[in-house]
């Protein structure tokens, strides 16, 4: 049996949070602007319960979908489901289960909220087969990992309206947060796909690494840009702060330094830039917070 749990943690990633912090950030992020400041420990709960159980279960999703590709890839070879340790049914059930949990918390918000928990739950399942077809797939992930954001706004904004009410829940505004922090998604994974480069144009996946080619480095550094430019242009006349300031400051510095990880494509440096992003999530929330507190 502790075996067993082993393996079902090794599967949902439990022993790297990075994967889930970079959901929860801008979703936490989402919840303080939405709000105007601390949203209650009810929301804070639902958020941050409910983003670990669907990046764990979107773990499983992807593990399921990618195992007969991953055991043709150094880093990804002993995973449990394509190592065999986990059988397929175990894992798409443990992912069941998982997201079931995590549409409980739902269920505790609101009807627009829990409309677009679907439309977020599509769009997770869809990213493991985006690979075979759309040359950058990083951005159908961009889209899952910022789906928070428009969830956080009708959690906040939607209380006494029906599910009929959904898109007019979520202000423009809100999309425009998703759309910037799309450009981090995009940075980020992009150094995550470096690591596996060489395996993946062997075995005939698409990643943003490969379509991008020698311009890699230049586009994550471009992302950057944009999402730091895009955040604070949309948030710099409602969070009139040094904090603010000093937030997009400190992201951008940590930026640069993974300019220095990444530069020379080695996989080491682009798999430690990708797992040291979170950083830079956990940044602009804290600026954000210090804001509204102050």
């Amino acid at each position: 049996m502790k075996r067993k749990l082993n393996l079902y943690l090794a599967l949902i990633r439990w022993d790297r949070p990075a994967g889930w912090l970079l959901l929860l950030w801008p979703s936490l992020s989402a919840l303080w602007i939405a709000k105007g400041g601390y949203p209650g420990l009810h929301l804070l709960v639902v958020f941050v319960l409910g983003t670990i159980l669907m990046r764990s279960a979107g773990c499983c999703i992807n593990d399921v979908a990618d195992k007969d590709f991953d055991k043709h890839v150094k880093r990804t070879a002993n995973r449990p489901v394509t190592s065999g340790q986990v059988g397929v049914k175990e894992a798409i059930f443990l992912g069941a289960v998982l997201a079931l949990f995590a549409f409980i918390l739902v269920l505790t918000t609101n009807q627009v909220c829990v409309v677009w928990s679907f439309a977020a739950a599509l769009i997770a399942i869809a990213y493991p087969f985006a690979k075979r077809f759309v040359s950058i797939p990083q951005a159908v992930l961009g889209v899952a990992f910022s789906f928070g954001v428009p969830m956080a706004f009708a959690a906040i904004n939607a209380e006494q309206l029906s599910w009929t009410d959904s898109f007019g829940a979520v202000p423009l505004f809100a999309w425009g947060l998703l759309g910037s922090n799309l450009f981090w998604v995009l940075a980020y994974d992009t150094e995550y796909a470096m690591v596996d480069r060489d395996d993946d144009l062997r075995i005939g996946i698409k990643t943003s690494a490969i379509t991008l080619g020698e311009y890699d480095v230049f586009f994550v550094m471009l992302f950057y840009v944009l999402h730091l430019f895009s955040w604070w242009y949309l948030l710099e006349t409602k969070i009139l702060s040094n904090w603010f300031s000093l937030s997009i400051i400190a992201a951008a510095a940590q930026a640069v330094v993974h300019y220095f990880l990444i530069r020379k494509r080695d996989r080491s440096g682009c798999f430690k830039a990708f797992r040291l992003n979170h950083w830079i999530g956990a940044s602009l929330f804290m600026g954000i917070v210090m804001s509204y507190a102050f």
